[in-house]
């Protein structure tokens, strides 16, 4: 039978937030049927409008305060939550980085598991720390704008300051977005699939400051591309590579398969706890270096080598995570699925002059399980898996080669708790308090480190 819901849609009410959701969202309950708003906090009472209603739960908007939550940050740019950059800048940080240890510790009691949960890791300065932009190009009024999609839409919200960008990756942007407009370049319709220039992507190095910029086109060309090319590097002195990135595809994926170096090199170089690796414009980097150093220092403390262990570290990337390991480490292997990846990992190991690593292009289930099959006994085994967690083949494969520890560090809470359940139906038990660090302050994104021993 279908119960009726108790708020109808355009109705108003008078509520008091309970909570806030894992995306940042306040939570009333209306006869224990959930509205999440935003920019509502936990506490206030405020005065609400039903936006839509489903059947377990609706949306509403805030109208009026009668009281606000004392962790309110005031004078926030309501733009920066429209187009979803820092929807939690409106929360004091002290107060975010107390949400995100909340959000883990939550998780796993919702699923019957006591762990303890260590305050989360923050920044001195919870903005300006991403070390890469990726910004839609569109027209808009006939000029050539950059900028960033409101939430849910295509539509373009012209943006200049980025809040939580490098700034100066945000003042070569518009440099870019000036020298285009001077050459005409027409940005891609998506509505036709016509025009050119899609995005511009551009990386920084953080210690290094050499800057990488990518134009991706729709076209396997550049109009004006010579002239345009030679405009960047004067007008930006800390470019060293300009990379064009083909993407003809009617699709939402921002980079296509087919990427030329205009000008400089193919990479930048940076440094990640005192190792130099090259980036290339694909490959796979954290984009906020200073809490990149403390999750992975957090990592290796948590392996506790001694260098003569075997390590396996699965998503490797371009190495960051194995290389820092293989300086504390007997031996180290790593797999990751991208082959430019890997073949940035292999560059990096010989810059830094690393030779006990190992790195293999496949599935990471996959390579484990030959690996497993092969006899490889690791001691600690390293995962640093996407949102999706960990598939159910690597845990068994690693559960098979009985490493005494695994250190799982986390991008996604509710993964990790399902990966953990499994892990101690396999004989492992959770080692210490979780460790959240604070990848990307002004959002909801929380990463994690989790120590797991064989019992």
């Amino acid at each position: 039978m279908k119960t009726k819901a108790p708020v109808a849609k355009n109705e108003r009410l008078d509520v008091t937030i309970a909570d806030l959701t894992y995306q940042g969202m306040g939570v009333a309950k209306v006869d224990d049927f959930p509205l999440f708003i935003e920019n509502a906090l936990p506490g206030e009472e405020l005065t609400i409008q039903v936006t839509k209603v489903q059947s377990h739960y609706g949306f509403a908007r805030a109208i009026t305060w009668k009281t606000e939550s004392p962790d309110r940050v005031k004078d926030v740019d309501k733009t920066y939550r429209q187009t979803g950059i820092a929807p939690l800048q409106h929360l004091a940080y002290p107060a975010q980085l107390k949400f995100k240890q909340h959000q883990i510790a939550e998780l796993f009691s919702k699923d019957h598991q006591d762990v303890e949960v260590a305050p989360t890791l923050g920044m001195d300065n919870p903005t300006q720390y991403r070390n890469k932009a990726q910004v839609p190009v569109r027209m808009i009024k006939g000029q050539l704008e950059t900028g960033f999609y409101r939430q849910h839409s295509h539509e373009l919200i012209p943006l200049t300051d980025f809040y939580i960008q490098d700034p100066a990756i945000d003042a070569a942007i518009v440099k870019v977005r000036d020298i285009l407009r001077q050459f005409e370049i027409p940005a891609y319709n998506e509505i036709n699939d016509k025009g050119v220039i899609r995005n511009i992507m551009v990386r920084r190095g953080y210690y290094s400051h050499e800057m990488m910029i990518v134009l991706i086109s729709r076209t396997q060309k550049m109009p004006s591309q010579a002239q345009l090319v030679d405009q960047i590097h004067q007008a930006l002195p800390e470019v060293t590579s300009i990379v064009l990135n083909v993407n003809a595809k009617k699709t939402n994926v921002i980079m296509g398969n087919v990427t030329r170096t205009l000008y400089g090199k193919p990479t930048i170089e940076d440094s990640l706890l005192g190792l130099t690796f090259a980036i290339s414009a694909r490959s796979f980097y954290q984009v906020n270096p200073q809490q990149t150093e403390k999750l992975y220092q957090m990592a290796i403390d948590k392996a506790g080598l001694t260098g003569k262990e075997t390590v396996i570290d699965a998503y490797c990337g371009i190495g960051t995570i194995s290389l820092a390991l293989a300086k504390h480490a007997k031996q180290v292997y790593g797999v990751d699925i991208v082959p430019e990846a890997i073949e940035d990992a292999k560059v990096n190991a010989q810059k830094n002059h690393l030779s006990n690593v190992t790195f293999e292009v496949d599935k990471a289930e996959t390579q484990m399980a030959k690996w497993q099959e092969a006899g490889l006994k690791p001691d600690v085994v390293v995962v640093d898996p996407p949102r999706k967690g960990l598939a159910e083949s690597l845990i068994d494969a690693t559960a098979k080669m009985a490493p005494k520890k695994v250190v799982y560090v986390s991008c996604n809470p509710a993964t990790l708790v399902r990966d953990v359940a499994r892990f101690q139906e396999l004989g492992y038990a959770i080692d210490g308090p979780i460790q959240p660090v604070d990848q990307f302050p002004q959002t909801p994104h929380v990463e994690s480190v989790t120590v797991l021993v064989k019992k």
